[in-house]
């Protein structure tokens, strides 16, 4: 268990992140790649990225170079992680690149304790060689992850707009309340499931949080408490893997379109575009489209508050429902699987 001690200052400099973290998600996508951990969730990513891995060349030297030095375990060098990742992909290498060649040595050296690092390793605290491993990540970030950037960044967008109605409606505590099954906040402390017992005290340097959307299983902090605090932790995806829909969805289907069937019985929930772009597994621009169709046919109305838009059913469109096989079935009468909401389901690792 990891136990992150907090100040009143500290909860006044809480920040999550609003764009997708590019090395957190790397991360996250060669852990998928070395684990069967999450392989339903993501079935249609595992299809698509072994395919064009091959088809870059770039199957061996991730199998070779990366996977060996982003192991699955209870350590990970916190400079393939670095501060600059907020900025993108671009900042994030370069911040690698200028970190001191005796600091890489030395996380590479602790790494060697809990999972064997190769010889040739241990030479990235060397220029030359620290280029070419980035050139490596940043060619591996463009093949598996940056094609996906869209339905990334709309779970992102989900993700906040659920933490923000927390944040205004019960206040900080209430967001590290919201943070998902994972985390249990017992004031001043958070605490989290994590592969090792450790604490962390923040003495008023505050934590950014960053959702990931490759990431399963526990959440990740950096293993080095002088640096900036930062805490990585999966979103909490449907219980369905992409592209299914249930089969009780069918008759609907038969009328709506598969995909805009479940958008209309995951609207009974009341969602904005964000979050039914994040439940439903489709990108924010289809959300919206979806959305817009079901309103001009009289099913749904959406309501602007602040700079989200709420979709909700018209009496018309709960009267459908109310038709289609299944309905009584479930609680809340939706098959979202939204943190907090009835009828949430959590698929531990």
């Amino acid at each position: 268990m990891l136990r992150i001690h907090f100040t009143e200052v500290d909860l006044a400099r809480i920040r999550v992140t609003a764009e997708p973290d590019p090395m957190w998600e790397v991360l996250s996508t060669l852990h998928r790649l070395q684990s069967r951990g999450g392989r339903w969730q993501f079935a249609a990513w595992h299809r698509t990225i072994r395919a064009d891995l091959n088809a870059a060349g770039l199957a061996g030297p991730v199998r070779k170079v990366l996977f060996p030095l982003y192991p699955l375990g209870p350590y990970l060098p916190d400079f393939l992680t670095p501060p600059e990742s907020e900025g993108g992909i671009t900042t994030a290498l370069d911040g690698i690149l200028r970190m001191p060649g005796r600091d890489v040595r030395a996380e590479l050296r602790l790494l060697d304790r809990f999972s064997p690092v190769p010889s040739w390793a241990l030479r990235l605290d060397q220029g030359a060689e620290r280029r070419e491993f980035t050139e490596l990540i940043r060619r591996y970030h463009e093949v598996a992850v940056a094609p996906f950037t869209e339905r990334v960044a709309s779970g992102i967008v989900a993700h906040r707009a659920l933490l923000a109605r927390a944040l205004l409606t019960r206040g900080v505590e209430g967001l590290l309340a919201s943070l998902g099954p994972r985390f249990r906040w017992h004031p001043p402390v958070l605490e989290v499931d994590y592969r090792t017992d450790r604490d962390l005290h923040l003495h008023g340097r505050g934590m950014r949080i960053v959702p990931t959307y490759f990431s399963w299983g526990t959440p990740v902090a950096l293993a080095d408490a002088d640096l900036p605090p930062v805490l990585s932790y999966p979103l909490n995806h449907p219980t369905v893997p992409e592209e299914a829909l249930p089969a009780e969805d069918m008759p609907l289907g038969a009328l709506l379109g598969c995909t805009r069937a479940r958008v209309l019985r995951c609207i009974a929930d009341g969602l904005t575009t964000g979050e039914l772009a994040q439940v439903v597994g489709v990108s924010l621009s289809a959300a919206s489209r979806h959305a817009s169709v079901l309103r001009d046919a009289g099913l749904t109305t959406s309501r602007q508050i602040g700079p989200t838009v709420l979709h909700t059913l018209t009496p018309l469109g709960a009267a459908l429902l109310r038709q289609a096989p299944g309905m009584g079935r479930k609680s809340g009468g939706s098959s979202s699987a939204l943190p907090g909401r009835p009828g949430h389901r959590t698929v531990r690792p």
